[in-house]
């Protein structure tokens, strides 16, 4: 009895490991999910992103949140003074993405970012698209004041601990500018 069962047993085994590996043809199976076999279904591990490729995203995802608030703001906006703000967050953040594009591709590897703004970021562009006058002007200079106190804590923390050198060196440079944009637009009034 007990070598009928460890035949079984081995018999098992031997069918189970001789699937292993092969390939599944889907073609002959006139257009029917062929079943998969568990070795290939296997996915790797999702890859962490570096801290310099964290910072480059957050730096980007900024830039495209100033540029697109400011650009509402040139539409929506009733206040002279929030309208030259915002013509000068434009120019200012487009310059910004073009320096954080060069810093990040003299990296190495070279980095690409990926300017995807956060949820609240884009809670926030949304929240300010459903504004006019002095409503949007309230909310915008919230979102400016907010946005660049953010941006320049983390530029200070990647300027003095960053990976990247050319990254830290662009964090570095930035600090006074964001700092100057925070100062104006907490100056702003609706």
């Amino acid at each position: 009895m007990k070598m009928q069962f460890a035949t079984v047993a081995i018999s098992l085994a031997a069918l189970t490991l001789g699937g292993c590996g092969k390939k599944v043809d889907t073609a002959s199976n006139n257009g029917a999910a062929a079943p998969m076999n568990s070795v290939n279904t296997i996915e790797p591990a999702p890859v962490a992103e570096s801290a310099g490729q964290t910072f480059a995203n957050a730096a980007a995802a900024s830039d495209t949140f100033e540029i697109e608030s400011s650009r509402l703001a040139q539409a929506n906006s009733q206040s002279t003074s929030v309208k030259k703000f915002a013509e000068s967050m434009i120019k200012a953040h487009t310059d910004s993405t073009a320096k954080l594009g060069q810093a990040a591709s003299a990296s190495s590897p070279a980095i690409v970012p990926k300017p995807i703004l956060s949820s609240a970021q884009q809670q926030s562009l949304d929240a300010l698209k459903g504004k006019k006058g002095a409503d949007f002007d309230a909310a915008y200079i919230e979102a400016q004041t907010k946005g660049h106190k953010e941006t320049l804590d983390t530029l200070k923390a990647y300027s003095a601990s960053g990976e990247v050198p050319s990254l830290k060196e662009f964090a570095a440079k930035l600090i006074p500018i964001v700092t100057a944009h925070l100062n104006m637009a907490k100056g702003l009034k609706s």
